[in-house]
């Protein structure tokens, strides 16, 4: 299936703008998820035999492979029922935000088949955080899902820096209900000012306060800091230290990077660079975290897997789960299934 989509399918997408391309596969993915009959099939067809199935235990869930689907594929929620029955072992949502937005002008996404990357300055277009509620409750409540659903949130762009830590609580108090574990995105390049979020004094602000909403829950909800790979090893510390100072479940590393190595150093497209070039990148965060915290913080690690070898990396280099999204523009909508069995027999072995 994958050389079918690579050789056939991937040429008539990339025919197309890319964020269109983007918008046909979310489509279809929520009309399979519809069906959930079909979904069941496939997820039998291609999921791992009941012998090869190593279950991952994190954040107090139960995953039931190691690849997941990043944020920034189904920000609206719409596509992530059918997720299980591509391979998936969780999917997370978003960005969403408090307040619906457009995001920036078009076009916004650019690919780069040569080097296995994307550029994209999307914005954090989403219909809102109330939109994507409503439609939550609608969908498989938690308790009844295949996959844990993870919703990454961000700030709205029309909210001041200062004034970001509300509209993480607004967002927060209409969708935790829906979640398995919440992501806090301050690390998206997309969104003027965001990333000074992830500076101390802000970042205590923002999680001081998220995690004494979330203690006032009755059910408390699993969160996790998604950073960026731009960061110094310095920043990276103080990151770490307000991470434990107010007990997050885990990290997500990383999000799309500024920076334009090699051939990327004379492309003029503004946005978070993803795919091939990030691998290394990533790889050096992750295990520079794993070895700053003897182990003692979940990794979910993110950024250049576009093949088992690169999945392996993250894992080796202190990795809990892996998460796909530009991978998966260019491998196909069995990537993931193909990753979940690689992973599983290189974790039985």
């Amino acid at each position: 299936m994958g050389v079918l989509y690579e050789q056939i399918l991937r040429r008539a997408l990339f025919k197309l703008d890319a964020e269109h391309a983007h918008e046909l596969a979310v489509d279809a993915l929520a009309l399979l998820g519809k069906i959930p009959p079909l979904c069941r099939l496939l997820e039998r067809g291609g999921g791992l035999p009941a012998d090869r199935a190593r279950p991952i235990e994190v954040f107090g869930l139960k995953f039931p492979n190691a690849t997941g689907l990043a944020a920034g594929f189904d920000k609206n929620a719409r596509a992530w029922p059918a997720a299980a029955a591509l391979g998936f072992g969780h999917v997370e949502i978003g960005t969403v935000t408090a307040l619906a937005q457009p995001g920036n002008d078009r076009p916004r996404v650019f690919r780069y088949p040569a080097h296995g990357a994307v550029i994209n300055r999307m914005g954090f277009n989403n219909q809102g955080a109330t939109a994507v509620a409503a439609r939550l409750a609608r969908q498989a409540p938690r308790g009844r899902r295949r996959i844990p659903l993870g919703i990454n949130l961000g700030k709205s762009k029309v909210v001041e820096i200062g004034k970001a830590t509300g509209d993480y609580l607004a967002s927060f108090a209409l969708l935790a209900d829906h979640a398995d574990y919440i992501a806090l995105n301050v690390s998206s390049p997309n969104t003027p000012g965001l990333r000074e979020l992830q500076e101390e004094d802000r970042l205590s602000e923002l999680l001081g306060a998220v995690t004494a909403a979330n203690r006032a829950r009755a059910v408390r909800v699993p969160l996790l800091l998604k950073i960026a790979p731009d960061l110094n090893f310095r920043q990276i510390d103080s990151v770490l230290a307000t991470i434990f100072e107010f007990g997050l479940d885990g990290i997500i590393a990383t999000n799309t990077t500024l920076a334009r190595p090699g051939a990327f150093a004379s492309v003029n497209e503004t946005g978070g660079l993803s795919g091939r070039p990030l691998r290394q990148r990533s790889t050096e965060i992750i295990n520079y975290i794993a070895r700053a915290t003897d182990g003692r913080l979940p990794i979910v690690g993110v950024g250049g897997i576009d093949d088992f070898v690169s999945a392996g990396e993250k894992l080796d280099a202190g990795a809990t789960l892996v998460q796909i999204y530009t991978g998966l523009i260019y491998r196909g909508p069995f990537f993931a299934s193909q990753l979940a069995r690689g992973l599983a027999d290189r974790q039985r072995r």
